[in-house]
């Protein structure tokens, strides 16, 4: 079946689809003198500073040799960096201090087996941070301040309930959130006389409740909230009186993000994200601002970075057939200076577009989805095929997550081998209203799948996808639902991906993170009840294990041996099933990998193997496996003679 449809054009190596970016994550330091980025060093990626006027000078002031940093922050000091890193994927996160003017990383956490988090820095308190330790009890994260140069601790809550807390610029603790038993969320405020009741949703509103921050007094916060609407509105709320006034509102999308000023702490504008992501302007000092950095680029604008005195920002356009671009932006003089790309050399690649469309639900709901069509196979441009292709249904995680509109290296990398991609945001999926989350209630592998299916039916009736070449694919929730897929509705795909998904979803609850038990709430009345016999037989109802037999089509698992979420041992129970039943299945185990893969190294040797089982099974084409093993740390357990080109590459 290889090489047997004709129109692609040239191959783009897996290397630049899934390699390192040359930059990434660009900030601006508090005073504007300084430019950050991540970028590699020697493969690997670390923090890089320069000056901002000469950012191509730009030094790494970090040394990490095998993981990459992921994310970083300035402190409010101008002279240090602040970073996490965990160790092969396990998420005991450790927090970092980079000292800028004498060179020195120091470790601010050096505990084994702890979860540490940043909570919040501030201005006003610029040497200081506030972070979240669970050592003292896994489940909880009491509240310390932190010296950035000293490393000094000092408690200031001994926490035994909260999941989350919510502290000022003066590092003033305001309020905490729990989870109550019927999946809601209580919000605690701390007075004089201890924790009083403050606010209570109940669970039809908890994933969209969020509070975020404070006003310049601190007597009000920001929050976003659905209670009374479908959709999640930013408001702002008293501290002292409770009264809730709408800051920004939109009827098809909720409040995903805001831009707020550093100083006055005012929100300038409100972010929704239906199909793409638009602003709302709540302060006309940024009116003009906005209205000239839309103009520069057709991409999706967002300001990532912004100086404490708010005169510079560093502006990112999210495109979705190249990389994304940079810019630093000079509010004085209203002037946008290019700074680069994330991935220079995908300029000029042959990338595709990304189409919107709204798919609808057997049950009526809109699903708002994406898809991706090989270059060249699409020749009257209308958005359909000049005859159906071999398709991809690519599945998000979370579940409570969502697709978006942008460049996807899996959609380019798939589309560029010869296949239609299609990513949907199935019901329980976030940012379209609380309706369409809490339909995905109880309904994994049911209507969250028919959700699925649906999307793959119409993608057949539009004349994209043959039907008899049709695969799922996806990580975590993606995971369980390729496993799903292939249980539940054996006939619909051809073959399968699965990473770091669950097999048996009994044992998933059973084994979560003891971070997440403060939480537990949220998963059994969303998921399931493990702990009730009614409960375990919903779980054990839309498990795939419990449906191996049915399993008739190609299955390849990749899955981290270190990841909390999703333990080693869901891949196991359903590969050990599949054994004992000789159904095709090969496991791909990664040493030093957690819940997906952050190695490029991992992501390179994975996406090779998956290249190659999709062109055995689909008919796509595909790159010899070549270098991409080099420097990953892999085995494959079982199944390595059922892909062509995987046991040489062993």
């Amino acid at each position: 079946m290889y090489n047997s449809i004709k129109y692609d054009r040239t191959l783009i190596s897996r290397d630049l689809l899934f390699g390192n970016p040359d930059r990434e994550t660009i900030r601006i330091s508090p005073d504007g003198s300084k430019i950050s980025f991540l970028a590699p060093v020697n493969g690997v990626l670390n923090i890089w500073v320069g000056p901002v006027e000469k950012p191509e000078e730009a030094k790494p002031v970090t040394s990490e040799t095998h993981r990459g940093i992921r994310s970083y922050i300035w402190a409010y000091t101008g002279k240090h960096i602040l970073y996490l890193q965990d160790r092969n994927g396990d998420e005991n996160w450790r927090i970092y201090s980079v000292n800028l003017s004498s060179g020195g990383i120091k470790d601010l956490t050096p505990l084994e087996g702890v979860n540490a988090k940043i909570v919040s820095v501030s201005e006003k308190i610029p040497e200081e941070l506030i972070v979240g330790l669970n050592k003292r009890d896994p489940q909880y994260h009491d509240i310390y301040r932190l010296n950035i140069e000293t490393g000094n601790l000092t408690q200031l809550i001994e926490n035994r309930e909260f999941v989350g807390f919510d502290i000022d610029d003066y590092f003033k603790i305001h309020l905490a959130s729990k989870t109550t038993p019927d999946g809601g969320i209580e919000i605690f405020q701390l007075t004089e006389n201890g924790w009083e009741i403050f606010l209570k949703v109940g669970m039809e509103d908890a994933l969209s409740m969020r509070i975020m921050g404070f006003s310049k007094t601190n007597e009000e916060v920001y929050l976003t909230d659905s209670s009374g609407r479908n959709t999640a509105a930013l408001f702002i709320v008293n501290l002292r009186t409770g009264n809730k006034t709408l800051i920004a509102e939109d009827t098809k999308a909720d409040c995903s993000s805001f831009m707020i000023h550093p100083k006055e702490k005012n929100v300038q504008a409100v972010a929704f994200e239906y199909e793409r992501l638009h602003w709302k302007i709540t302060d006309p000092t940024i009116t003009e601002d906005v209205e000239y950095l839309n103009k520069l680029e057709t991409g999706d604008m967002k300001v990532v970075s912004r100086t404490l005195e708010d005169d510079v920002w560093i502006v990112v356009y999210i495109m979705d057939n190249g990389p994304a671009r940079y810019y630093y932006y000079d509010r004085d003089n209203k002037v946008a200076k290019f700074l680069f790309t994330e991935k220079e050399k995908l300029q000029g690649k042959p990338l595709a577009k990304m189409i919107p469309v709204i798919i609808k639900s057997r049950d009526g709901f809109d699903l708002v989805s994406y898809y991706t069509l090989p270059l060249g196979s699409d020749k009257n441009v209308d958005g359909k095929p000049d005859q159906p292709l071999p398709l991809v249904l690519n599945v998000h995680g979370g579940p409570w997550s969502r697709d978006r509109w942008g460049y996807d290296p899996k959609h380019q990398w798939l589309a560029n081998r010869g296949y239609a991609v299609l990513s949907v945001n199935f019901r329980g999926s976030i940012g379209f209203g609380k309706s369409f989350i809490n339909a995905g209630n109880l309904e994994w592998g049911k209507k969250m799948h028919e959700d699925l299916l649906d999307a793959v039916n119409w993608s057949v009736q539009q004349g994209i996808a043959d039907p008899r070449k049709i695969a799922i694919m996806g990580g975590s929730y993606g995971g369980y639902a390729t496993l799903a897929g292939l249980t539940f509705t054996p006939d619909t795909f051809a073959c399968g991906v699965e990473i770091a998904g669950p097999s048996n979803l009994v044992t998933l609850l059973e084994t979560m993170p003891p971070y997440w038990k403060p939480e537990v709430e949220l998963y059994t009345n969303r998921v399931g009840d493990f702990r009730t016999e009614e409960g375990r037989l919903l779980l054990r109802a839309s498990s795939p294990l419990n449906y191996v037999d049915r399993i008739s089509r190609p299955l390849l698992i990749g899955h981290g041996a270190n990841d909390p979420k999703v333990k080693q041992n869901e891949p196991d129970q359903i590969v050990k099933a599949m054994k004992a039943k000789n159904l095709p299945v090969t496991y791909v185990l990664y040493a030093d990998e957690g819940h997906g893969f952050t190695r490029p190294e991992s992501r390179l040797s994975f996406y090779a193997i998956a290249e190659s089982f999709l062109a055995k099974y689909l008919g796509g084409r595909f790159e010899p496996i070549g270098r991409d093993f080099h420097g990953a740390n892999l085995t494959v357990p079982i199944g390595a003679e059922q892909i062509p080109g995987l046991s040489e590459a062993l």
